[in-house]
Parts: structure tokens; C-alpha cells; sequence
């Protein structure tokens, strides 16, 4: 089975390769794994970086994404029981994601970043 950095560099590839995209370091726990943090120091100088502040999910609707996701995959009947199975599932609603849900999330960015600069970077 493929791994971790089996993915990352190429997909980074392909969406960077116009030197105009950057890397956004979030620290989150999946991102802070050894093999995460490996593959990160041995290809860091191919991508230009963004510091985050650290599990930040004011400033990342990814966690939103990530809930529906997770509650569209638990509705489903028979469950999926392989990993393969999962990312199909995973894939199927991706897919199935209102567009709606997406440009909700979208538009709520400009107020979470007035609300990130009253707090002067804190909590919001």
C-alpha cells in the first residue's frame, strides 16, 4: 500500500507547478507525524511555505469539510468495512458535497479574518 509521501510530492507537484502556490503548515496532529515531518525537511526548499498558526480551525473550513464528510460516509448502509471501501465512500461524497455547503464556507472567511484581527491574532 502506497504511503504518505507516495502521494504528497506528487500532488504537490502538479498543483504548485506554477511556483505560485504554497505549502500551508498547520501543525496538524497528522502533519506532525514522523513520516510527515521527514518527508516535509526533505523536500521543503521545492515549496515556498506558509506558517499557520497551529490547529487553527477558525481559519480552516477543511475541519467543516472534513465533519460533513465523516457524517456522509456514517449514513451510508453497508458501511465501509476496507480501507478501500472507505475511500470510495470518501470520494463518492466528495463528490456529493452541496456546492452550497462549500460557497457557505467560502464566504464566511472575510469574517473570520475581521474577527482574527480584533483579537489580534488570538482566539476568536
Amino acid at each position: 500500500m502506497a504511503g504518505y509521501q507516495d502521494y504528497k510530492h506528487p500532488f504537490l507537484s502538479i498543483v504548485h507547478s506554477d511556483g505560485l502556490g504554497e505549502l500551508q503548515l498547520d501543525y496538524a496532529t497528522p502533519h506532525t507525524f514522523r513520516i510527515a515531518t521527514q518527508w516535509l525537511r526533505e523536500h521543503s526548499s521545492k515549496f515556498r511555505h506558509f506558517r499557520w498558526p497551529p490547529k487553527f480551525p477558525d481559519m480552516n473550513i477543511i475541519d467543516d469539510i472534513w465533519d460533513a464528510l465523516q457524517r456522509s460516509v456514517q449514513k451510508r448502509s453497508p458501511p465501509p468495512l476496507t480501507s478501500t471501501d472507505l475511500w470510495t465512500a470518501l470520494q463518492d461524497s466528495w463528490c456529493q458535497l452541496p456546492p452550497a455547503l462549500l460557497q457557505t464556507l467560502i464566504e464566511s472567511m472575510p469574517r473570520h479574518v475581521v474577527a482574527l484581527l480584533r483579537a489580534r491574532g488570538g482566539s476568536t
